[in-house]
């Protein structure tokens, strides 16, 4: 359980192999290149990818189209073929081979793509045809031509239509009109159709009238109103009907989702060479690199170079004290589940040393005591076991997440016995630990929770831990009296503190440790207030010797802050044994309909409390871990190790010789 030990690589290779060397490093999976240091007779090397980056964008964009088109026929059909899911693994030959199909591809994105902009358009003219229906819906029932509603040598003769909240003021208007006569042809829920025929002698009366109560003009000259209406729903069954089809033939084109996916990746990863490219130095026919490699993959990475087949020079060497190598984690599996938890912070510093383990300890610890039951520890045992083991070969960031909930689930066990608690139900006759809701206990002749005291004294021991790291980590670094100082006094005085607590309480009848711990406190303490200012000058001794007491104060606020896992297994807690009394009164009645309520109260209130719990002893969980543990002695702000071509969107690519999994 540590970070690997980094190589650092510096090549020279002609200028027309360099992404034949790129391929050769990719294979291996364990060269990560870095910005090469100014040289001399050398430049930058310069490339253009915006061309590729819209290549990839505009693929992607047609993968997209595909894709939906899929998962929609899909779901209106019920049809599940599976073809969409990511994470599919591919050989590193078929991945690499890939671009050899480049007109295949090209051909499926063009027919993609035509297919699209016709779904499009069919969409468009539907959406069009269907206004033009909703305009001629009031004509549909109309017989007579269009152009038999018009003038005569007399007459004004007008065909339209009015609101329907304007159709009992129109007709009174024009009713009062003289030389004015109309006839209601059709009406339907919003508007009404009339023929309006006047005395020319009045048209421009009756055009007023009309104006005023919205009336419009029929647009249509020729044909009749049914045949018009009837030809609007014709073709618009027949644009569905092309639109039905285009889905299908859509549909018909789902198998090159994959290969489109993998090519998608290729795509992103000829893109990251090209930029990659950008951080050699270049001479007019060769080029320099610089790249860190894992110790235990440097034989095969030299393997690699020395079977290309180009001219090329490498050699590999220790990172000196002024380089930074990026951080590759190794640990146990176990470990590795809260890994993401220390990253989502900062990723450890390739200097220092890999805090993970003992983190997952006090992680683990702490969330079994949120928890606090036995019944929710076996859930999220039984829960997040099965998909972290699922996902134990290619472990994703959420299943690795269920790990550590698994790992928690084991402390939450252990908790939920100490606290004689099963879903909030009495599990033995006699309780080991006190009441979290009612026993006190009396320090100082001061009445307090007392799993409060439980709480603090557990921050105690975490705070400790951190002091003894911060001692290790200078330990390691050779710096033995700053290990001491640093560490060493304030774990001592973190341990006359813990003592101190226990003395001063009246339950335990130990006064003698309240004592011990004051001195081994007060001591340890001097020492390290003496020692504070060892590499100063005289303001300077003082200055940071005062530092150092008044930083008891937050040593103080550090150790309350631990009381949150008492205010958060407590409300957990409380709500467990509620759910407990109520469903046994339920259960006790014998009522068969408040049985069923009591089944229900069980399973939807513990499940409630479980996710409410487990939200809150993640965030709370991390919170101590950041800000009261990893204060003592974590630097952080390492760069994770990403070796070239590492990471792929769509699929999972395997090592060259790695069979792929049957299906």
């Amino acid at each position: 359980m540590a970070i690997v030990k980094m190589r650092k690589l510096n090549m020279v290779a002609l200028s027309y192999d360099k992404d034949a060397i790129f391929n050769a490093l990719h294979k291996t999976g364990a060269v990560e290149i870095v910005s090469h240091a100014e040289t001399a007779y050398t430049q930058a090397v310069e490339v253009d990818v915006e061309d590729l980056k819209t290549r990839i964008a505009s693929l992607e964009a047609s993968l997209f189209s595909l894709s939906a088109e899929v998962e929609n026929y899909e779901r209106e059909t019920g049809e599940k073929s599976g073809i969409l899911k990511d994470g599919f693994e591919v050989s590193y030959s078929d991945f690499m081979n890939v671009q050899t199909r480049e007109k295949e591809i090209n051909a499926v994105v063009e027919r993609i793509n035509a297919l699209t902009d016709r779904k499009n358009f069919l969409k468009a003219e539907i959406g069009k045809l269907a206004r033009q229906k909703a305009d001629a819906e009031i004509y549909a029932k109309l017989q007579t031509p269009f152009s038999a509603f018009g003038d005569t040598a007399h007459t004004s003769g007008k065909l339209g239509v009015v609101p329907m909240q304007s159709r009992d003021a129109l007709e009174k208007a024009l009713e009062e009109t003289e030389l004015c006569a109309f006839e209601l042809i059709q009406t339907n829920t919003e508007s009404a159709l009339y023929f309006i025929s006047a005395h020319k002698s009045v048209a421009n009366e009756v055009e007023s009238i009309l104006s005023a109560y919205g009336f419009t003009v029929c647009p249509y000259i020729d044909g009749t109103g049914d045949k018009l209406y009837a030809g609007l729903v014709r073709k618009e069954k027949e644009l569905y009907k092309e639109l039905e089809e285009n889905g299908r033939d859509l549909y018909a084109m789902k198998e090159q989702v994959k290969p489109l996916k993998i090519y998608c990746d290729y795509l992103q990863f000829v893109l990251e060479k090209e930029e990659s490219a950008e951080k050699l130095r270049s001479t007019k026919t060769t080029f320099l690199l610089q790249a860190y490699v894992p110790e235990t993959a440097e034989e095969e990475v030299k393997v690699a170079l020395d079977s290309f087949d180009g001219a090329n020079f490498y050699e590999f060497s220790d990172p000196t004290d002024d380089e930074t190598p990026p951080t590759l984690l190794k640990n146990n599996k176990i470990v590795e589940s809260f890994e993401g938890i220390t990253n989502t912070y900062s990723a450890p510093h390739y200097r220092e040393f890999d805090p993970n383990a003992v983190m997952a300890f006090f992680y683990s610890l702490f969330m079994g005591f949120i928890i606090g039951d036995a019944g929710y520890g076996i859930l999220m045992l039984l829960g997040g076991g099965y998909l972290w083991w699922k996902n134990l070969a290619r472990p994703t960031g959420m299943s690795r997440l269920a790990g550590a909930f698994a790992v928690g689930g084991i402390f939450a066990i252990i908790w939920g016995a100490l606290f004689n608690s099963l879903f909030g139900f009495a599990i033995f006759n006699k309780t080991l630990m006190p009441n979290p809701q009612s026993d006190q206990w009396s320090i100082a002749g001061i009445s307090v929770p007392s799993v409060l005291i439980i709480s603090m004294e557990l921050g105690v021991v975490q705070i400790f831990a951190g002091y003894i790291c911060k001692a290790v980590q200078l330990f390691r670094r050779k710096d033995i009296i700053g290990g001491i100082c640093e560490g060493i006094f304030w774990a001592l005085f973190s341990v006359g503190v813990g003592l101190a607590i226990i003395g001063f309480l009246d339950e335990a009848n130990m006064p003698k440790l309240a004592s011990i711990g004051g001195i081994t406190a007060g001591v340890s303490l001097g020492l390290a207030i003496v020692t504070a200012g060892r590499k100063e000058k005289l303001f300077g001794k003082f200055t940071k010797g005062f530092g150092t007491a008044y930083g008891v104060i937050n040593y103080a606020s550090d150790i309350l802050s631990y009381a949150r896992l008492y205010g958060l297994m407590l409300s957990g807690a409380v709500i467990a044994q509620i759910i407990a009394t109520y469903s046994a009164q339920f259960i006790a009645s014998g009522n068969i309909a408040l049985i069923l309520l009591a089944v229900v109260l069980l399973i939807v209130g513990n499940g409630f409390n479980l996710v409410m719990n487990l939200l809150g002893a993640y965030i709370h969980d991390a919170r101590l871990q950041y800000v009261e543990f990893y204060s003592r002695f974590f630097e952080g702000e390492g760069e994770l190790f990403t070796p070239l071509g590492s990471n792929q969107k769509y699929i999972y690519l395997l090592k060259d010789g790695q069979p792929l999994k049957e299906k």
